[in-house]
């Protein structure tokens, strides 16, 4: 109990005049860290001081954007291994108070109406086409292109209020029901531009990298072949390499989902939170 009357005391002297006594309360609330959250909202809530506010609300958000970037860290070091958890991290950087159950909860129903027409002898194809029928015509998804740039697009509770999303958001809700119906479907980065594969293990002879189709999430679904990559790269210019073809990892995904944020924010001119991305950007950089 003594640190609570510590912290309200604290909380106190937040709207103190002089500089060097607010940045001592400052660095005794951070350390404290998330368990003073709770005080400094119920602080900001009773105030009507703009300066005590605004102490408040950049403490808080120092706090909180520690937390994400502990969080990430952890969930590269341990493997990186649910992409999901991944884009919920990144999620958090924006919506710290995000109901994460509730994005969770979204996507089981999608993934239940999915289940429900799925049949044993259905081909890969038809059940993609299963997958594309329930999220874009039943759901309604699609992607966002009259507003590409809205960083809105890169996070997966808007994305799942919305309906609209970038070609990384719709591909991570895409591939994540896939993946929870044990169909291998999975990321793609290519430049410019992110698809996703339909894998079969039991093909990978030469130069065809295992992927029996590949699926575009940003367009309704679409299927279509190897030939297409081939041609979509020769249109840019580019090298045909075998990474453009075959599946990446989940820390290339979120990679890209923060580059995404990066420039979505430097083109709204929001510089505070592009240093932040570049952050978040270091501790899942390759080494």
């Amino acid at each position: 109990m003594e640190n609570n009357a510590e912290i309200s005391a604290l909380v106190k002297l937040l709207d103190d005049p002089d500089e060097e006594v607010f940045q001592h309360v400052e660095k005794k609330l951070l350390e404290y860290g998330g368990s003073v959250v709770h005080f400094l909202e119920n602080a900001w809530e009773q105030s009507f001081d703009g300066l005590l506010q605004e102490r408040i609300e950049n403490i808080v958000h120092q706090i909180q954007f520690r937390t994400v970037k502990e969080d990430l860290n952890l969930w590269y070091l341990s493997g990186a291994f649910d992409l999901l958890q991944g884009a919920l991290i990144i999620n958090r950087y924006q919506y710290p108070d995000l109901d994460e159950q509730k994005v969770i909860n979204q996507i089981e129903e999608i993934k239940r109406d999915i289940w429900l027409g799925l049949q044993y002898e259905m081909s890969s194809v038809e059940k993609v086409k299963l997958i594309n029928h329930v999220l874009y015509q039943q759901y309604g998804f699609g992607g966002n292109t009259k507003n590409h740039h809205d960083p809105q697009n890169s996070y997966l509770n808007q994305v799942l209020e919305s309906k609209k999303g970038n070609q990384i958001s719709l591909a991570i809700i895409y591939s994540t029901l896939a993946q929870k119906l044990d169909l291998p479907v999975y990321g793609i980065n290519l430049p410019q531009h992110f698809i996703l594969g339909y894998i079969d293990d039991s093909k990978q002879e030469g130069n065809e990298y295992g992927v029996l189709f590949y699926i575009n999430a940003f367009n309704r679904g679409n299927i279509f072949g190897k030939h297409d990559v081939d041609q979509f790269l020769r249109q840019l210019n580019l090298e045909a390499l075998p990474e453009y073809y075959r599946p990446c990892s989940n820390t290339d995904i979120i990679r890209r989902v923060i580059r995404n944020l990066i420039s979505a924010y430097e083109n709204a001119g929001a510089t505070d939170k592009v240093a932040e991305l570049n952050e978040l950007q270091d501790i899942i950089a390759e080494k």
